[in-house]
């Protein structure tokens, strides 16, 4: 590993270290309550890495879910990565047997960063990119086990304590707000999902109401993508 790219990367990652440290101890808690000890804590947060799907799957595991339910249940809460993918085909490219991990390792986070963030002079972008992700990933594992252990030597209630997730995409949807004068995608985002709340979500429940308004912001996003590069690149310029 790139001790340069390392040393570059760990500043830019510092608010994930704080945000995945407390989402991570909060995952750990609710693993290590329903009988799940740290040693799956690490397992699921170093196989799985998905903050979302692993809350998710502590429910699945605590209510014994079929395998079909369980594949059903993380595609539909994971869908939104296929658009983050899609925005990232030219980052990764170029980056060999490094791009498996960087497709892997792509949660909300880790776009949010590696969408505004730019190698300093003289890094690498594309090993800085992968010390971004593997910083992460690290701060991730490291939560998720502390959470387990605390919760196996301490008497804490986890009531309301999933809440932390939401609580840090919010932060994250602020901070791109804030970061770019281009808010468009954001408000596609945000006004498809309303509409189809409103629209679909009384007739036929917020799982599929999620993959229509995701189906539709991702087919609006990819007709509006050559408009919006070329207003990036006019901005750059």
């Amino acid at each position: 590993m790139d001790r340069k790219a390392l040393r570059a990367a760990f500043p830019v990652t510092l608010p994930v270290l704080m945000g995945y440290l407390a989402i991570g101890i909060a995952f750990g808690l609710m693993l290590q309550e329903i009988g799940y000890n740290f040693i799956w804590a690490f397992f699921m947060s170093l196989t799985i890495y998905a903050g979302s799907g692993q809350y998710l799957g502590v429910t699945l595991l605590a209510t014994a879910a079929s395998l079909g339910t369980v594949a059903v249940m993380t595609l539909l809460i994971n869908f939104r990565h296929l658009v983050y993918g899609l925005s990232m085909l030219e980052k990764f490219r170029g980056m060999g047997l490094r791009k498996l991990y960087m497709i892997f390792s792509l949660t909300d986070e880790t776009y949010a960063l590696l969408s505004s963030a730019q190698a300093p002079v003289g890094v690498d972008p594309k090993r800085f990119y992968f010390a971004i992700a593997l910083l992460d990933h690290s701060y991730w594992i490291l939560g998720s086990v502390i959470g387990a252990v605390a919760g196996a030597v301490l008497p804490i209630n986890t009531t309301g304590i999933d809440f932390a997730m939401t609580a840090l995409f919010v932060v994250i949807a602020v901070d791109q707000w804030q970061s770019y004068s281009r808010h468009l995608p954001a408000l596609i985002g945000g006004g498809v999902t309303i509409l189809f709340l409103l629209i679909l979500g009384q007739l036929f429940g917020q799982q599929q109401m999620l993959i229509v308004s995701l189906g539709v912001i991702v087919l609006l996003l990819l007709i509006l993508r050559d408009k919006l590069e070329e207003k990036e690149e006019k901005e750059v310029c």
